[in-house]
Parts: structure tokens; sequence; C-alpha cells
């Protein structure tokens, strides 16, 4: 038994190996491993076993002379394993954002007042906007809060260049680019407005103190590209968009960011609920060692914005955070071990998406 188990697990290897030589290039090597893991692995190695036969029965002899070295090579440079690597999120692809911005969430609809405030545990959100413009909502503000901090974190600077036109900075945060007045280029250029004309109160209290920090997102922005004057998201100005951060709000992101993968922020963009929860909870298990439950009351103070505090209410955002979560999962199997009750979420501790580099 133990003689034929060896024999497959060989002929798979075989079939790996084969299988780049027939196209020439490694990329087939990941392709392969994707598509094990979405279709059945058997009719995958059967055919691939057909196209290695005909390579080794001679339909294409200068191949088959360079078959020994190609395996070698293979093996050496790329085993299953190390493909299942190349397939995950490298360094270049970490983002960041500010940790006030995580622990309590903004609108993810419209609002209808200017006013808004949120709570988890002892930390309060407030954010006051002015009445001509209104406050940011939705997922575009949280990922141009994504985009600013990362650009901060990196330079090491408070000015930040956004780009000569609108189409270059909406290929950074990865937003299709649509006209019109319901198109993304509006809703790009009003949330950016929103965003940067809101004051933020971040209050932390318990029995014995009280702390907190206004700020607002920039203390000075120019932005040339506008949607109603420039039809052509592409067309280039003179001078860059730029911002300069507030003092507040740069010493904010830069002291403690939460860190993630930009690539599965963008991928979960549809849903502001996703991505609060993605963001929260990578950053709770970056310290959390201990399991604990979280009534649902809490949870909708939280993350629950813009549902009503009745029967129907909560019935609602129990089932939208239960699908939300479903895709936090789906990208993030840490999310997998989160335990939904009758009562509330029962939190177990995992490790953090990106995981902590040693000091």
């Amino acid at each position: 038994m133990l003689a034929l188990l060896q024999k497959n697990r060989q002929q798979k290897k075989d079939c790996l190996v084969s299988s780049a030589i027939v196209y020439n290039r490694p990329s087939t090597l990941r392709q392969f491993g994707k598509n094990c893991r979405r279709a059945n692995q058997k009719y995958q190695l059967r055919r691939l076993a057909i196209v290695a036969k005909k390579i080794i029965t001679g339909h294409d002899e200068e191949r088959n002379n360079d078959i020994e070295s190609y395996r070698k090579r293979l093996h050496e440079r790329a085993s299953y394993d190390e493909m299942r690597k190349s397939m995950e999120p490298v360094e270049s692809a970490k983002g960041y954002t500010a940790r006030a911005m995580v622990l309590a969430s903004m609108p993810h609809s419209k609002p209808e007042e200017t006013y808004f405030e949120r709570k988890n545990g002892n930390y309060t959100l407030t954010m006051q906007a002015s009445h001509k413009i209104g406050l940011p909502y939705g997922s575009i503000p949280r990922l141009l809060l994504a985009w600013i901090t990362t650009e901060a974190v990196r330079t090491k600077s408070r000015e930040l260049v956004l780009g000569s036109s609108l189409a270059e900075f909406m290929r950074k945060l990865d937003i299709k680019r649509t006209g019109g007045k319901n198109g993304r280029i509006s809703a790009l250029h009003e949330q950016m407005l929103r965003l940067f004309t809101t004051s933020i109160n971040c209050t932390y209290s318990d029995e014995e103190r009280v702390a907190g920090v206004n700020m607002f997102v920039a203390d000075k922005y120019e932005l040339w590209w506008n949607p109603k004057t420039n039809s052509n998201a592409e067309q280039k100005t003179l001078w860059e968009s730029t911002i300069v951060l507030s003092e507040s709000f740069y010493n904010e992101v830069i002291t403690n960011p939460i860190v993630f993968y930009m690539d599965v922020l963008k991928g979960l963009r549809k849903s502001p609920l996703a991505l609060d929860i993605y963001m929260w909870l990578t950053h709770k298990n970056s310290y959390s060692k201990n399991s604990f439950m979280i009534p649902w009351e809490k949870l909708q103070a939280q993350f629950g914005v813009g549902y009503p505090n009745d029967a129907q209410g909560k019935s609602d955002f129990k089932q939208n955070y239960k699908k939300a979560l479903k895709k936090v999962s789906e990208v993030y199997p840490e999310a997998k071990k989160l335990i939904i009750s009758k009562e509330g979420l029962i939190f177990y501790p995992g490790s953090p998406h990106v995981p902590k580099t040693k000091k």
C-alpha cells in the first residue's frame, strides 16, 4: 500500500513538471494549482498525464531532450508549497489605515443629518460636517483613508501627491471610471470633499479619566481635476492635486496604524460593512489573547450605522452582519473562528492577516 501511494505521489509531481514543459513558463504551475483547488483534481491530473505521454513518446523531440533539466530546475524552484506561497499577498501589497476610524465605523449609506456618533465600549467617534457638503459615507471614503494612511506611512510626509489626472488617482484606488451624475467619477470627487471638510473627535472615557483629540483629515487640499469641467478623466492638468494632512491626523496614523492587505480591502469594497469587519478583526487579532462574547447591542452600536433601534432594525442588522462576515471569511480565514450565537458574536483569538514583524 505504501509503495502504491508513493507511486501516485510521484505521478502527480511528474504531471506538474510535464505541464510546465508544454507551455514553457512557470505561470503554468501557479495556474494548475489554482485549478486543482477549484475543480476536480483527478480529472486535471488525468488530462495532464495524457499531455505528458505525448511529450515522452516523441511529439516534441527538442523538448524531450530537456525534460530532465526542466524537472530538476522546477523541483528546485517551484514545489507545490512554493506555488501556494507565490499566490499569497506580497510585502508591497500591505496597506495601513487610521486606528481611530476602525474602532468605530463611519456611515454606510448617505445620512440625513450632518452630526454622527458611534460608540465602541469606552471609545466614542464623533463627526460633524458642513450642512452644504455633508458627511462622508460608503466604501469610497474608507478606501481614501486607507490610501492616505498608507502613503503617509510610506513617505513619512504630511504632504501627499494625488496625481495630475482624476483617472490616475482612481487607478490607485482601483475604482472603475464611470461618468455621469451618478457615476464613480462624481462620487469620488464628492466623497473627497465630504471627508476633507468633516471635523472628527475621538474620545476615550472611563471612571478615572477622559481623553480625546479633535482633528481634520487635511489642513489643506488642492484638487485640480473637476468632473464638472473635465469630462475626460484622463486629461492631465498643469498642476498635480495634493493634500496636506493635519498634524493631529498625521500623528494618529503614524503612531499606531492598522495594517492589512490592500488587495483584500479593494476586493471587499462593494460592502462598507465587510470593510469595517475586516479591518476591525485583523486589528483585534493583533493583540487579543482571550475569547469573549460581544452582545448584538454593542455590535450594532459599533457597526450598525443607519439601522433603527427597534426589533426590525436589530433583525436586519444581524442578517447583514452575518452576510458581511461570510464575505470576510472567504479572504481572511481567521474570521471563520468567530461564532454567531443568539446572544451575540463569540470571539476566538486568531492571527492578524499581516503577520507581525519582529523588531
